[in-house]
Formats: structure tokens, sequence, C-alpha cells
């Protein structure tokens, strides 16, 4: 150290910016400048006692920097240009530590121009929060995008979450902030300090790239172990587009994570604890998939997940990323696919969030007619903007890659779609074009499913939309916005509808359930009895059924086989399988001793044979999205709500006769034309025994006579059970 020539002092107006926690350019006045001789080095530690500089490599000591001013400067000359760490002494402790200040820029041009151009699909790695070597010193490199603010600080555990401690650097014009903090590691919590370009400090603002989260109501973000999770499900994933297409028998089991089952009071279960219990429930049942509504970081719970924050972290409610990976694993090993809800079309407000993030609405419109929601409370991204964008589709990339899921179903599609959604006149802001579709959200989800679909292939996109909007699982290259799959809510609205309806007024109702086929092959549609119907009053499943309880399980019966007998893939959420008597209510955990009364029992068979059935008959399934898959038989038999179609396979032959009886008077040598003579064998019966019903039915088959019925030259006369559903087919 030489003591003879003056150390510089820097200027009071970044002086003044230290000790506030609010400079600017921190690498304009912190860590190792050049000098003759040698070099200054400067250092702000705030409570410090003193601090000694010495040799990275074999701890020689260069020199002590002495106290300056604000309080908490320290700086000095070193000869050396040696790598260098500090010593510093605390009050009641003494510390090595690299200088945060002296390593060079981290992130590169490319990466930060691709950020700007939205194309930047490996965001988690590059922003946020990772672990690296860095000149062979291990830490964590921080980054942050924040344009419009004056200063960015990271915080954390390991500076006692000092906004003063470090200062980020700006990476012009990029907007993003970096630094890397020496010495940090997994587990660590941290946050964003932040002032704006006013000068007035934020809310601290966890990371919207972190990778995991502390546990509700804490709101911190965590650094993650960077050693990847090693996989065991390769032949899963190189034979999963099979299982992924319009032909394939999809069903299933839609699950709230933590209501689903709890292991105590007030006790959410464990990724591993779900896979222990869940994965070989849904394998039982025969589902192909398991849809999990938002598993994504989220504050509040009531929301369900469906008002997310950390959309690149899997909720810290139940355990660690590593625990989530696993749970994924085992349900591949299961031959069970996974779908997550994923919510792209809004966010909450919380002040550690993404609202006004650098004191601007940056990931938001900033006119709430485009950038609120009135019905959530919520605050609508910015579509157009191409960082927004490009942070949207990573984070579904991110789950799709990192996390091996399945499926997105993407959340509320429709409130995309359209600018005035649940809007009135004056409440919104028409598109350059003067229309009501947002075509930024549009570009959005286009742009959006052609990067899944080049990045990982055969995962599914599917998306929640209410309304008619034209090609919503149509390719791309044709005009559509390229889902896989699309919900089919006006299926799930008019068959609910009916099915509510006193037998003895169905006839008044019978095109509710006749209507969706008239557009069903117009998409790909999976038939939706999710979450939504069985909160807010409308009661489960099981209360929506008329008549008495015997009556009423027999309508769900019918309903269940009706439903997958549909063209369509088939979604059903958890309690519905066992019919439930009380609507869903995610603060408790599903009525499991309901299966300890042989009716509920019987519900939950049914649904088992059914998942069966449909998978092992390819007339249910391989069609399912063209019109030569099915035809009406009889759709117009109104005064006895009697309705009757075939499906059909690719394979000749493969006929599957479908019969409903929506009323409880069972209906004896119905007659029905069929298109091929023989014996027509009962494969399954909604009113059997082993199901709760009255075991009424055809013996196990009829065989044709010859007669002149519904087109055909040949028909069968059946005993139609009450409330049922039965199958027959010539096959096996």
């Amino acid at each position: 150290m030489n003591d003879a020539v003056a150390v510089p002092s820097i200027s009071p107006t970044q002086a003044w910016q230290l000790s506030a926690g609010c400079l600017r350019d921190p690498f304009a006045v912190l860590g190792p400048f050049d000098a003759d001789p040698g070099r200054i080095v400067r250092a702000f530690l705030p409570g410090a006692k003193g601090v000694d500089v010495i040799a990275r490599t074999d701890g020689r000591h260069l020199g002590t920097l002495t106290r300056g001013k604000p309080d908490g400067l320290f700086a000095g000359r070193v000869e050396s240009h040696d790598p260098y760490c500090f010593r510093i002494q605390w009050q009641d402790a003494i510390q090595e530590i690299e200088d945060s200040y002296s390593f060079d820029l981290l992130l590169s041009e490319t990466d930060l121009h691709l950020f700007n151009e939205g194309r930047l699909f490996e965001i988690a790695f590059t922003l946020g929060a990772n672990p690296m070597t860095i000149d062979g010193v291990r830490g964590v490199r921080f980054a942050v995008w924040a344009p419009n603010a004056q200063a960015v600080s990271v915080i954390g555990d390991f500076n006692t979450w000092d906004n003063r401690r470090h200062p980020m650097r700006l990476r012009y014009p990029s907007g993003v902030w970096e630094l890397f903090v020496p010495r940090v590691g997994p587990h660590a919590r941290y946050k964003f300090a932040m002032v704006g370009a006013d000068g007035v400090r934020l809310p601290d603002k966890a990371d919207p790239l972190a990778k995991s989260a502390e546990a509700a109501p804490a709101t911190g973000s965590i650094v993650v172990d960077p050693v990847p999770y090693v996989w065991h499900d390769e032949t899963w994933m190189q034979t999963r587009a099979s299982r992924h297409t319009a032909a394939a028998p999809i069903s299933v089991y839609e699950v709230h994570a933590a209501s689903w089952f709890r292991p105590g009071p007030d006790l959410t279960a464990s990724w591993d604890e779900l896979t222990g219990r869940l994965v070989p429930y849904v394998q039982d049942l025969g589902f192909t998939h398991v849809e999990l509504m938002p598993v994504a970081e989220h504050p509040f719970g009531g929301s369900w997940g469906y008002q997310p924050l950390g959309l690149f972290a899997p909720s810290g409610r139940f355990g660690s990323p590593d625990g989530f990976c696993r749970f994924v694993d085992a349900c591949h090993a299961a031959g069970i696919g996974v779908i997550i809800d994923w919510v792209p079309a809004h966010f909450p407000g919380d002040a550690h969030g993404l609202v006004q993030f650098d004191g601007t609405p940056l990931f938001e419109h900033a006119d709430p007619k485009e950038g609120f929601h009135q019905d959530w409370n919520t605050f609508i991204y910015n579509f157009g903007r191409r960082e927004v964008q490009g942070f949207l589709i990573a984070s579904g990339v991110h789950w799709l890659e990192h996390f091996h899921v399945d499926a997105l179903r993407v959340d509320a599609v429709a409130s995309m779609l359209y600018r005035d959604y649940s809007r009135k006149q004056g409440e919104w802001i028409p598109n350059i074009y003067g229309g009501r579709e947002n075509l930024e959200a549009i570009g959005f989800l286009r742009h959006f499913n052609a990067v899944v679909a080049e990045r990982c292939p055969g995962a599914m996109t599917i998306a929640e939309e209410s309304t008619a909007w034209p090609g919503v699982s149509r390719p791309i290259k044709d005009g559509g916005l390229g889902f896989t799959f699309k919900w089919n809510m006006g299926w799930m609205h008019d068959t609910l509808h009916y099915m509510e309806c006193d037998p003895v007024y169905r006839k008044f109702h019978h095109n509710e359930m006749t209507f969706g086929l008239l557009y069903a092959f117009s998409e790909n549609f999976v038939l939706p009895l999710s979450h939504d119907e069985v909160v807010y009053g409308k009661g489960s499943l099981i209360q929506k059924m008329p008549g008495d309880d015997w009556q009423r399980f027999a309508n769900l019966r019918c309903y269940f086989g009706f439903m997958w007998a549909h063209p369509g893939k088939k979604l059903i959420f958890m309690g519905g399988e066992i019919a439930q008597w009380r609507e869903w209510n995610h603060d408790t955990a599903i009525d499991w001793d309901l299966l300890d009364q042989p009716r509920h029992r019987g519900i939950q068979t049914l649904v088992r044979d059914l998942n069966g059935f449909y998978r092992q008959h390819t007339a249910l399934h391989q069609r399912d999205s063209v019109s030569t898959g099915f035809r009406w038989v009889i759709g117009d038999d109104s005064a006895n709500s009697v309705f009757a179609f075939l499906r059909q396979g690719n394979e000749d032959g493969q006929f599957v006769l479908v019969v409903c009886n929506m009323t409880p008077v069972p209906r004896f040598g119905y007659g029905i034309g069929v298109p091929r003579p023989g014996y027509w064998r009962e494969l399954l019966n909604t009113d059997a025994g082993i199901y709760g019903g009255s075991n009424l039915g055809n013996a196990g088959g009829v065989d044709t006579v010859p007669s002149q019925l519904h087109g055909e030259a040949q028909a069968v006369f059946l005993t139609l059970p009450p409330l049922s559903t039965i199958f027959l087919s010539t096959g096996t």
C-alpha cells in the first residue's frame, strides 16, 4: 500500500447516492481503477470496522483500505494487479469475499439483443439468479430487466437485505441490470430493491425469473441449485407425440394439488406425497393425463393459482422444484402425461410483483382500458411489447423443456382475444382498424404456439376459449391460432343444462344434447367438466342431477357414458369421479370417505371402466376430429328423450353403437337400425349393478333381425334401462 499518494475522492452526488442506496453507476465508483502507481480500490461496506485487501491466490496481504465519506466507504491504493479479495472485519466476525465490482461485463450482447427482440427463450438461465463460476470464483449472477429504474440493487440473506451493499450495473440500451455476487449459492433468498425514475424507492420486488420462491405468505425468491435433475423418462419423451394426436385417446383428471389430499388440518401435501398417492390413483382409474391447476408461484391461495407472479417457479407450497420434477418423472413412469394450467392473460397487483415493476407500467399497459381486468382486479400483459412477449413464451417453454411437462392449458384465452372482453362501450380501445380484436394478443398466441411446436415436439397446447373464435386449433399456416386442442365450453354448458332438467321436461330441451354435433368437427375439442362447474354455489355434479338419490346417481352415470361416447377428448375435475356431494372447496380435501358407500364407489368404478373402454375401442377416438367418425341413428326422438349414434374408427367393422335413455322409464323392444347384420354385443351398460344401477339390460347382446329401419336393412330391438347409456358392437 502506498499512502504517500492521495486517493481521489468521489463526488458529493456519488457519495449521497451511495449512502441513499440509489447509485446508478456503481462501477464508476466501486471496485478497482488503474492508477499510477498500482490501482485504486474502493468498497462500500456499511457497518464494517476495517477492510484489508488480500491476494485471491495465496492470501498475501496487499494493503489496507481506509475509511472515508460517506460512512461505510473504504478506499486505498494497491500496487499489485493480482486478483484480490476483501478481508472484512465486522462487529463480531471476519469475512473473506471477492469484490463484486472487480468482475467484467457478464451478459453477452447477443443475449441482450435477443431478449429485447423477444426471442431469448432460455431467459431463465440468462436473467434472474444463476449460480456460476467466473474467473475461478463461485457465486451468483443476478440480472433483471428494469429499463426505467434510476437504480437497482440485489438484496438478500447475503447482505442483510441492505439495498446499499450491492448496487447493480445497467447494460444500456437493453434495460437489463446485472451483478455477480461471489460466494452466494443455492437456497439463498433474494429480491431486487429499486429506485424509480422519480427518485422514489419502490417496494422490494421478487424476481420475475425466479426458478424457486418462498412458500406463501413469504414473498422472497430463492436461488436454485444449478445441478440439473436427472430424468428417467427418455422413452416417454420419445413416444409422447403419438399420445397427443387428434386420433389418440385422451382422458384428463383435473386436480387442484393443494386440496386433492391434505396430510393434516391446514397442511398442504408435498410433491413427494402427491407422487405416492395421486400418481397411482390416476393410473388405477385409467386416465391418460393429469391436469394441474396452476402450480406457478402465486401469492393468494384463494386464486387457486390463477393469479401467478412467478411464471418460472413451481409454488413453494409443495416443496422444491426438484420435487416437482420427481412428480412429473413418476407420472411418466406410470404412463401418465402431465398438463399444467398456464396463465399469460393477467397478473395480480401485489406490490412485490410485476405491477409498476420499475416504477412504470413495464409488463402491463399504461391505460387501464387496455391494461386492467375489471372482473378479476388484475393487470393485462402488454402483448405488443417484444420483451413481454418473449418473457411469456419463455415461461411456457421453460415448463415444457425444464420440467418435462407435456402440455400447457392456456387459461382465459377469450379475455386475450377481445379488447372489449367484459367491458361496456367506452371502456375499451379499438385496434388500429377500429375493431374489437386484440391483434397483439393474436400475434402473441401464434408466436407462442409456433415456438412450442418447433422447440417441444410432441407437446400440446390447449386453449380455454369460450367464444366461437374461428380456427383456434387450426394450424397457423392455415390462418389459425395453432393450438392443439380447444375446450368445448358450449358443449359443457348445453349438456349440463339439459341434465339439470327434470326428465319430464327434457323433451323440450332435446336440441341441447344434439346441437354440439353441428360444430363438433370445426376444432379439435376437449369436453370439459372442470372445476369452474362445481364452485360458487353451482353445486357438485351429483347435486346438479334431478330426482331422488337413485335417479341422481343414475343421471350422472348416464351423463358420463354420453360424454365418453361423444366426439372429443375427456376431462373431469377431481371429486366428480366419486360423486362428491359437496361442491369443491379449495381449503378442504376431497371427501374420500364417501368411497365406503357402494353408490359412490360405483361411480368411481364406472369412470375406471369408461376410461379402459375408451382406450380399447378405437372407434371412440380415432376419428374424433372428423365427421366420418360419427353418425346419428336417432337424434330426433325428443318424445322419449332417446339418443342413438354410431362411432367408427379407421379399421373396417369398428362400429360402436351408443344408446342413451334420458328418462327413468325403461323401454323394451326399442328398434334401432344398424349397419351390419349379426350379433351386437352389449359391451358396457351404465345401469349395471356393479355401478349401482338396476341391472337391467340386454343379457349380453342381441341379434339383428331383417327390418328396414333408420335407412338400414336390419335392426336390433333393445331393452333401454332407465337413465342409462349402453354401448354395443359387432366386435369384441
